[in-house]
């Protein structure tokens, strides 16, 4: 059996060595909805159910095996991003203008893979490791030649990728109780053109746009609890510590920090009722405290006072988020789960921070989705989900020429499946 793990653990390794090459998107500001397709099914809710492997990203506590088993899905993920700036009648001097129209992002169709593998070590212990992605700052706006684009630079837009390896272990305390630690090793890169004429404003101006793919790693720790009250009810809470990350030295006259970009904390919360022995209800509210690092949340007023680059350099301007998602699930058969979903938000980016946002337009609120389980042996089961989430548009004046005012909007929608199977 040793011999047997440590083949899977290394078949694991390679796998999330494929996955980093993956564009990656997100849909809360700039996290998912949710990880795992039953889970993502339901919004994203389901911090105190165990469903399947995915169910330990989420929350460590509910990483439950039977034997040792694997998961492989991908999401394909569609958004439509586009900005919007106004006609103006007066053009002051020294004001940066964009011009008059409407712009769509190129790329609208992305591949989202995760991984998984568990181990029951005894009738206490469940050991796993987790492989996801996250992300959601593309945009690219195409242009024909250099002196044009969004910023007069050409093609104008970022790329930010995520890949989060996190080992994961449950441990049962009593018969109603599990606790569990996920300590997680994050890669993130991140790529920006088109912003050169931002030069200026940047303590770095050749650390500030065009200079290809940069990676940053850090190191983090979630931890997760789970309880259950009675037969029909329980509860779960996860805390995901911010993420020290390395910097991006070669945007160090972009972000705040010399290039600093960490991962925030994060808290949820969740019960799940089984009002009726096929019908259960399923409850999350999530923070995601974006206020926590310069670069998402210094405001671009910062412009006028501190360099691009400087710890109160100008970043997005991004407000913390709650998240409250609620979740449907029908035991429609021995074989098949049915599940319905839908969370809502307010979006993180003010009126008064749409010039910069152009680049991120992080601006979802609603989500509905379904999904659905099927048992197709003893051993294997297939899962699937689609969601979608209308359009939001966030409008404000461009604040390089407050008389221009620019709008900026998003629609997602997307097809997960995976498939689970015990070895």
């Amino acid at each position: 059996m040793l011999i047997k793990m440590k083949q899977l653990l290394l078949s694991s390794l390679t796998v999330a060595c494929a996955l980093s090459s993956f564009n990656v998107f997100a849909t809360n500001g700039y996290f998912t909805h949710g990880y795992g397709m039953t889970h993502k099914g339901m919004a994203g809710a389901g911090i105190a159910l165990s469903e399947e492997l995915m169910s330990g990203a989420n929350n460590p506590a509910t990483l439950l095996v039977n034997g040792t088993e694997m998961s492989f899905g991908v999401e394909l993920f569609s958004p439509k991003r586009k900005y919007t700036a106004s006609s103006v009648d007066t053009f002051y001097p020294n004001a940066f203008y964009l011009d008059a129209d409407t712009k769509k992002s190129d790329n609208s169709l992305f591949a989202i893979p995760e991984f998984a593998i568990g181990h029951q070590l005894n009738q206490d212990i469940n050991l796993g490791l987790l492989v996801y992605a996250n992300g959601g700052m593309n945009t690219e706006y195409t242009a024909e030649s250099a002196p044009q684009g969004t910023f007069y630079g050409g093609t104008t837009g970022v790329d930010l990728k995520q890949l989060f390896i996190s080992p994961t272990i449950s441990y049962k305390l009593n018969e109603q109780t599990h606790v569990g630690v996920s300590p997680i090793y994050v890669v993130q890169q991140f790529e920006a053109q088109g912003l050169a004429n931002f030069a200026p404003f940047s303590q770095a101006p050749s650390a500030l746009s065009n200079n290809g793919t940069d990676t940053s790693t850090g190191f983090g720790l979630q931890l997760g609890i789970n309880q259950i009250i009675n037969t029909t009810f329980s509860w779960g809470a996860s805390y995901r510590f911010a993420v020290s990350m390395s910097e991006f030295d070669r945007y160090r006259g972009l972000f705040a920090e010399q290039g600093g970009f960490d991962l925030p904390s994060s808290i949820q919360l969740g019960t799940a009722w089984q009002f009726l022995p096929s019908h259960q209800v399923v409850f999350d509210w999530q923070k995601i405290n974006y206020s926590e690092v310069e670069s998402i949340a210094n405001p671009i007023t910062n412009l006028m006072s501190a360099p691009l680059g400087s710890k109160a350099g100008a970043g997005f301007g991004w407000h913390d988020m709650s998240i409250y998602k609620l979740g449907y699930q029908w035991q429609r058969t021995l074989e098949q789960k049915i599940r319905f979903g839908v969370s809502y938000t307010e979006q993180p980016i003010p009126s008064s921070e749409i010039l910069f946002n152009i680049l991120a337009p992080g601006v979802q609120e609603w989500h509905f989705t379904a999904g659905i389980s099927h048992a197709v042996s003893d051993t294997m089961q297939f899962n699937a989900m689609a969601f979608y989430s209308p359009s939001k548009n966030v409008t404000g004046a461009n604040y390089l020429a407050p008389n221009q005012l620019l709008s900026i909007s998003m629609e997602q929608s997307g097809l997960g499946i995976s498939l689970a199977w015990r070895i």
